[in-house]
């Protein structure tokens, strides 16, 4: 390959959004983008971690090669392989690293703008998996949550901001310390949404709330007591329900899950455990 890297003992280590393929012996990590994605995009993100490499952020490192490469309209980028315990990252891992990446320069790259419900909208207009009157339904939910976003007030400094802070996209260190990884939605925007995004995964996904707690300890700032909040979190909670609609003809098994969430913002249930897709 045009990279040198041996590929004989690759392995796959995630198929949902992008493939994501380990390359054991020359301790790489291959992440391919799905065909026709934009390829301007995936460069903006290897400029951007090239650049918290410089500055010396806690981000996995890219590889030491020119990237990304294109291959059958595939961008594929290559990063340091960091091998990793049984346990996953835990949210009070998370704190430092997000505060340090919301309080950073501007970065010498365009970022997008953060804007939840745009995505929503797309995927509501690619969803083929449900009813149309479930779609109604989320259609007019989404409005609801549009009028209800015109009111908030936020807080925090605008900035750099993750985009999809959780558990599945840090990885362990070395220690007690942590690495973000997964820039793909990274954006200029309020840091609200990725405080707000850590404490829907820690309720959603069983963590708890003495983990998010913690989180919100670490971190210094806690989400659920501001205002905004209860917005925020239907917005997140809508956009991860709608994004999965519209890749269940990628991963057909995961129906049944998203029928279940659908259902469960009818009834209005914000306890109710999601299973991870």
């Amino acid at each position: 390959m045009a990279v040198g890297l041996d590929f004989s003992d690759a392995r796959l280590l995630r198929g949902h959004t992008n493939a994501v393929i380990l390359l054991e012996n020359a301790k790489v990590v291959v992440k391919i983008a799905r065909r026709g994605s934009r390829i301007d995009d995936v460069a903006r993100t290897v400029t951007f971690v090239r650049w918290l490499m410089d500055t010396g952020f806690p981000t996995v490192p890219l590889h030491p090669v020119d990237q990304p490469v294109v291959i059958d309209q595939h961008a594929i980028t290559f990063w340091k392989y960091l091998p990793q315990p049984n346990q996953p990252v835990a949210a009070a891992q998370l704190a430092k690293p997000l505060h340090a990446l919301h309080t950073l320069t501007t970065p010498p790259v365009a970022l997008p703008v953060h804007d939840n419900l745009a995505a929503i909208r797309r995927s509501l207009t690619a969803i083929t998996c449900l009813p149309g009157e479930a779609l109604s339904f989320l259609t007019e939910y989404a409005d609801q949550l549009k009028a209800e976003l015109q009111a908030v007030e936020f807080d925090l400094p605008e900035g750099v901001i993750q985009g999809d802070p959780q558990h599945r996209n840090a990885l362990h260190a070395g220690g007690s310390e942590a690495v973000l990884c997964d820039w793909d939605t990274v954006a200029t925007g309020q840091p609200e949404w990725d405080l707000v995004t850590v404490e829907v995964h820690c309720r959603r996904f069983g963590h708890g709330e003495q983990h998010y707690a913690a989180f919100a300890d670490a971190y210094g700032w806690d989400v659920t007591r501001w205002p905004g909040y209860q917005t925020l979190a239907a917005i997140r909670e809508l956009r991860m329900i709608t994004t999965n609609a519209r890749k269940v003809h990628h991963a057909p098994s995961s129906l049944q899950e998203v029928v279940r969430r659908v259902d469960g913002l009818r009834r209005h249930d914000r306890l109710l455990q999601w299973n991870i897709l």
